[in-house]
């Protein structure tokens, strides 16, 4: 008997000495795998992507937390009362706290993005354009986000050392040197140039309807180069003309850069064939919404050709 346990004792070293070591992230590894899925988040919901990555690298260890490993949980957000999902347990601010478990880190991305977007506490910030960094980060501790007194400077710190900021104008990031494996800006005149000249509002294609002005959209536009090349939020071109981060623009649509207004000065609308209630909206720069309530319809419902739309 004694021998027989000897030899399961060291049976069992060996597989645990056998079994690789865990990988850790280096947070040049965590930011080429997780800064599309930032960007995307961008896109939804307006949370600058420097933001959600430069929160992730901190609260996770740049993926490396017990609670990124065991629940894919990257920005250490609690259970809360409205969750329903699934939960794990561990010691933080008080003893064996709830916190969200996800089913992969792409989610707890969404749910990031969508924490911060439906509290009200965090309203504030998404009046803030979205290149300004420092003002999300202080934001976010001035909202309660986190205990940490120096919790906005950590995040600045980590976006400025990065160049994270790059990604909510647009531009890729600077590339990884190959040599030492470390992470340094460009210093690209020829960057810098094309950045400052996309901001310039193209004033050829600026039109106005029910006094809001709107674009006309060219051959290869995306609602993001549109966003870019007149100064707007891209959540916010999305938001006033009724679009889907997926949606693309046609050559020559109309794309409104303020929200449309509740009512047009024209009264009725003639529906004529191929016409849909977004075409109608997009026309008269009338929030969708309304066309639908003026008329008791049902949000997705289509007119019929030679319907009368009320527009106000």
């Amino acid at each position: 008997m004694k021998v027989s346990f000897i030899l399961t004792s060291l049976l069992f070293c060996q597989q645990i000495l056998a079994q690789p070591d865990v990988v850790r992230y280096s947070k040049e590894d965590y930011i080429k795998q997780y800064k599309d899925d930032a960007v995307k988040d961008m896109a939804k919901t307006g949370v600058p992507a420097s933001i959600t990555l430069s929160q992730g690298i901190l609260e996770s260890e740049f993926g490396n937390s017990q609670l990124a490993r065991e629940a894919n949980n990257h920005f250490g957000i609690k259970c809360h009362k409205d969750w329903e999902g699934k939960t794990y347990y561990m010691d933080d601010d008080a003893r064996n706290e709830c916190f969200r478990k996800y089913n992969s880190v792409l989610e707890s991305y969404d749910d990031h993005s969508l924490f911060l977007r439906t509290r009200d506490r965090y309203a504030s910030l998404f009046e803030l354009k979205i290149i300004d960094y420092k003002g999300w980060a202080h934001g976010l501790k001035k909202a309660g986000y986190a205990t940490n007194s120096e919790y906005a400077y950590k995040l600045i710190k980590i976006i400025e050392d990065f160049s994270l900021n790059e990604l909510d104008k647009g531009n890729n990031l600077p590339v990884f040197a190959s040599n030492d494996n470390s992470y340094k800006p460009k210093n690209n005149s020829t960057e810098i140039k094309k950045t400052e000249t996309v901001k310039k509002v193209n004033t050829q294609y600026n039109y106005s309807a029910n006094q809001v002005p709107f674009v006309k959209a060219k051959e290869g536009d995306t609602y993001y180069s549109i966003a870019l090349e007149n100064n707007v939020e891209l959540w916010q071109v999305l938001r006033y003309n009724d679009a889907d981060k997926n949606d693309k623009p046609n050559e020559g649509d109309i794309i409104y850069l303020k929200p449309k207004r509740n009512k047009a000065k024209q009264e009725f609308h003639a529906v004529s064939e191929g016409e849909n209630m977004l075409y109608i909206s997009q026309l008269y720069a009338v929030k969708l919404k309304k066309l639908y309530r003026y008329n008791h319809m049902k949000p997705g419902q289509e007119p019929q050709q030679g319907q009368q739309i009320k527009l106000r």
